[in-house]
């Protein structure tokens, strides 16, 4: 044999060893890279899912809230017979109609068990009462179940036979002053439209669904595994998650990632992963708790869809050139193509899922991975977006429910929350500037009982209404006038000396009673008053000007009186 026959011989040997030796650390070298990159992908696909369902219904159920809190309709549901409250919240859920996606809305008050609807089409209009509700049919039994628990949001996956609608239905319950039930608002979302949206986005490869707290499947592409109205049913006869998986293994997997999320106590971003086995495929699945709704996630992915082996064989060729420049390609290849780009996409999942959406510089080799790390960094610039945009919209809410809780409702002036705010700015301000101090006038309405047993409570708010008026009008732009509660009214002047308190006091006193001559339904005041002196408390300051007025009431009423810090009268009248 010669010489060269046993070099090529060698050579061949060394070859074919080490092609084999390459397939084999190829094929243990993609399978870990494939799972590792489908565990990125399934934590980055299921967070992109859930910011895409409470991105559609976060909106939705703040309206639903702001509509349970809505005074007009708890008023109304406490006396559901009272014609003219009826009217007042029909008007009021109408105008939530417009609001609500879906152009719907439905009202259910627990005393009269009477059910209110109306839709996109405004079919309802001026008959939105639809039906009673009874303890006795099953169709019904979602409304006394959720007033038992007590649950004050609830999402339900339900069709109505009464209306002959399937949505998506977001119930909240309302309550009165005294926190007890008084029936329950909420709107409806389209199930088929929803589904199209929201899960059934013809992604090849990924699968999503969502269940609830108990694993009962409440949106899923196959309605068939829907479990529809999942509140009202025993345990036992839900079309749960583990219906979709044939072995009991698989089945013990996501039934346990679901109690583990449930044992963190819903941790805001925990995803929990496993492999299971879907119509004898291997799936990734990946699963996170959202605790704003109190349902899960679970995105299902088939890793020979979206990363199939075929895409690394031309590495294998590559090997069979040459022992040394495949050896040394391949280490290149692997390195700048694949794992370079991967460590640069996990440290950028890790930073987004730090909360952090300002990247480092992603590798983008062109191929698969190149398209993902660019696809991942769209996807991140819209949730940067999404999530400003919702910073923003919550900020912005919270700023107006700061407001409004601070407004009386009936009057627009400051309510007492609202003046005891004031008050304490103009005692800190009294405190850190020496030797200056501050007024404070309480007026109420002489015989306002009586006028409101022989006008009516109606006629009644009308008069604080205008009274409301004249006071904003004779005090100065900058002060703060306010109603106390009942037909008592405080303001608040700063700065202030003895002359403007009494000129202020005095010609409030005289311009509602002069003007209320004029709407022909006379009205006078008491006005009470103290000049605020610096190191005086709240209570203090509250108690001489509450006894100012109490001596302008034994005096006849209709009056000023102003004190000081002596008690000594100002401005006797």
């Amino acid at each position: 044999m010669s010489l060269k026959t046993r070099l090529l011989g060698l050579a061949a040997a060394l070859m074919i060893i080490a092609s084999v030796a390459s397939w084999l650390a190829y094929r243990e070298l993609s399978e870990d890279i494939i799972e590792r990159w489908g565990q990125q992908v399934a934590e980055i696909q299921v967070r992109y899912d859930s910011a895409r369902l409470l991105q559609s219904l976060e909106r939705e159920i703040g309206l639903a809230r702001q509509m349970a809190d809505s005074s007009t309709l708890v008023n109304w549901a406490t006396s559901p017979e009272d014609k003219a409250l009826q009217r007042d919240a029909i008007r009021e859920m109408e105008s939530f109609r417009s609001n609500f996606r879906d152009n719907s809305y439905f009202v259910a008050l627990r005393d009269s068990r009477r059910y209110y609807y109306n839709n996109a089409d405004n079919e309802f209009a001026d008959d939105q009462f639809r039906y009673i509700l009874d303890p006795d049919k099953p169709e019904d039994a979602w409304f006394f179940q959720l007033i038992e628990e007590g649950r004050n949001f609830h999402l339900n996956v339900n069709p109505d036979t009464e209306l002959g609608v399937t949505k998506l239905w977001i119930d909240v319950l309302m309550r009165d002053e005294e926190d007890r039930i008084v029936g329950m608002v909420g709107t409806g979302l389209d199930l088929d439209a929803f589904l199209q949206d929201i899960v059934d986005i013809d992604q090849e490869g990924i699968t999503t669904l969502f269940v609830d707290y108990n694993g009962a499947i409440q949106l899923y592409r196959d309605r068939n595994y829907i479990d529809f109205a999942s509140i009202i049913k025993p345990e036992g006869q839900k079309s749960t998650v583990d219906l979709l998986f044939d072995n009991p293994e698989d089945k013990q997997k996501v039934l346990g990632m679901l109690q583990l999320l449930k044992n963190r106590g819903g941790t805001t971003g925990a995803v929990e992963s496993s492999f299971v086995t879907v119509d004898g495929r291997k799936h990734l699945a990946g699963v996170a708790f959202l605790p704003a709704i109190g349902w899960f996630e679970i995105t299902l992915l088939d890793l020979e869809t979206l990363l199939p082996r075929s895409y690394l064989w031309p590495l294998v060729a590559v090997f069979l050139t040459s022992l040394l420049i495949t050896l040394i390609l391949f280490h290149l290849i692997i390195r700048s193509r694949i794992l370079k780009p991967l460590v640069s996409l996990e440290s950028a999942v890790e930073k987004v899922r730090g909360g952090s959406f300002a990247l480092p510089h992603l590798e983008k080799p062109d191929n698969e991975i190149g398209r993902l790390a660019s696809h991942f960094e769209t996807m991140t610039d819209t949730l940067a977006h999404s999530t400003r945009e919702l910073e923003r919209k919550v900020a912005q809410r919270t700023d107006e429910l700061n407001r409004l809780a601070r407004i009386d409702a009936l009057t627009g002036l400051k309510n007492r929350r609202g003046l005891d705010e004031a008050l304490d700015e103009e005692i800190q301000r009294a405190k850190r500037q020496n030797n200056t101090g501050f007024g404070l006038i309480w007026l109420d309405i002489d015989h306002f009982k009586a006028i409101n047993d022989e006008l009516g409570h109606q006629a009644g708010d009308d008069i604080l209404c205008r009274v409301a008026l004249w006071l904003k009008a004779g005090v100065r732009p900058y002060d703060h006038p306010g109603r106390w509660g009942g037909d008592e009214f405080v303001v608040v002047l700063s700065p202030c000396d003895e002359d403007t308190l009494c000129q202020i006091a005095a010609r409030i006193r005289e311009t509602i009673e002069r003007d209320s001559i004029r709407t022909g339904t006379p009205v006078t005041v008491s006005v009470g008053g103290y000049l605020c002196q610096p190191g005086d408390d709240v209570d203090t300051i509250l108690r001489q000007a509450d006894q100012a007025l109490y001596r302008v009431k034994q005096q006849g009423r209709n009056k000023v009186l102003i004190t000081d810090g002596s008690g000594q009268e100002i401005n006797p009248a």
